[in-house]
């Protein structure tokens, strides 16, 4: 951790009780979305936030073909393995490409990436196959928490042959906790529902900009004791930085969500808070939340949401964005901010506790 610098906050998530910082690290940046990053620039980036105390990392098969997965390994070998919490995905398989280097730059937003495609396997087969060469990517034996990926098309596949392969590694102990990552609500609430889940990984749907989370699922995850991992809280970068050709969930942002984001920087202006401290405080506030990943691709980047979830946010920054109506409808604002006129209901996050 850098010198100076206060601790980052850590909490319980699953029922196995894996202690997270409350500030993760999303390596998707790290397999190259948007553009290529070296190896160097990588391991620099991830230093950093090794530095900043952050202990939590979360990398899939998917982020750049493997590359992330890789990178990630190798960053953290030799590093205590007890000392961090590791999540990987499965769902799509890699397989070698033999056709022209160029045909896979760019596939899905991930560029310099190795020559291989992607192919979605959700069977019982498929995912101790992506686990045993997730595992072989990261030079280890073992990971933390495995999320079943995007099974948006397939989710009877996956509540039927899916869960069911990775409860049975669960139960013989190969790994600690299972989870479902997506960026939509209804399948993750089947999950829920239906299966014994540790926790979910939920992209950009509890935001100051995107609340439908907590319409159904998020009540439903307290119901049933089921954590969360919140991520995208910056909605793919639009409000930590709301210009002109700013993403809003990996594609460029409609006007209106440009402006609503501009109003809300605009709040925290007069607060003297950076968006993204209230980004990330927002989206860590809701009691079903345990951790929040943001994606960093530099170690200018880690460094300021490192500063960003150590920020204390003003009591009054909520009830100024809820008089001017930019909160979002079914909001939790952080435990202890006195509301304003107009400022929504409290409730009381679970205590975040140093492990």
């Amino acid at each position: 951790m850098s010198a100076g610098r206060e601790p980052l906050a850590t909490d319980r998530l699953g029922r196995s009780g894996l202690s997270v910082t409350t500030l993760g690290f999303g390596a998707a940046s790290v397999g190259g979305l948007y553009a290529p990053l070296s190896d160097d620039a990588a391991h620099a980036t991830l230093q950093a936030a090794w530095d900043e105390g952050i202990r939590y990392f979360d990398t899939a098969p998917h982020y750049g073909v493997g590359l992330s997965e890789e990178r990630v390994g190798r960053f953290l070998a030799g590093k205590p393995r007890d000392s961090y919490v590791l999540s990987t995905k499965v769902g799509r398989l890699l397989i070698p490409y033999e056709g022209p280097a160029e045909d896979v730059q760019g596939v899905d937003g991930f560029h310099g990436t190795p020559k291989r495609t992607r192919v979605t396997d959700y069977s019982g087969d498929g995912i101790r196959r992506s686990l045993d060469e997730s595992l072989t990517r990261l030079g280890l034996d073992r990971v933390d928490i495995v999320h079943i990926h995007d099974p948006d098309d397939h989710a009877e596949q996956a509540l039927d042959e899916s869960y069911p392969a990775l409860e049975e590694l669960r139960g013989q102990g190969v790994i600690s906790s299972i989870g479902v990552g997506m960026n939509q609500t209804a399948v993750p609430a089947r999950f829920v529902r239906d299966t014994d889940i540790d926790c979910l990984l939920i992209a950009g749907r509890y935001t100051l900009l995107d609340t439908s989370a907590s319409n159904e699922l998020f009540p439903l995850c307290l119901e049933r004791g089921v954590d969360v991992v919140g991520a995208g809280a910056f909605n793919s970068g639009l409000l930590a930085a709301p210009e002109p050709g700013a993403r809003f969930d990996y594609a460029e942002a409609p006007e209106p969500m440009l402006r609503a984001a501009r109003g809300i920087a605009e709040v925290c202006a007069r607060h003297g808070v950076a968006p993204a401290a209230a980004a990330l405080a927002f989206t860590g506030a809701h009691p079903a939340v345990r951790t929040v990943l943001a994606g960093m691709r530099t170690a200018q980047e880690v460094r300021q949401n490192a500063l960003a979830a150590r920020t204390e946010i003003p009591r009054d920054l909520w009830s100024d964005l809820a008089a001017e109506g930019l909160l979002p409808t079914g909001a939790h604002v952080p435990a202890g901010r006195a509301p304003g006129p107009g400022a929504p209901t409290e409730t009381p996050t679970r205590k975040r506790g140093s492990v």
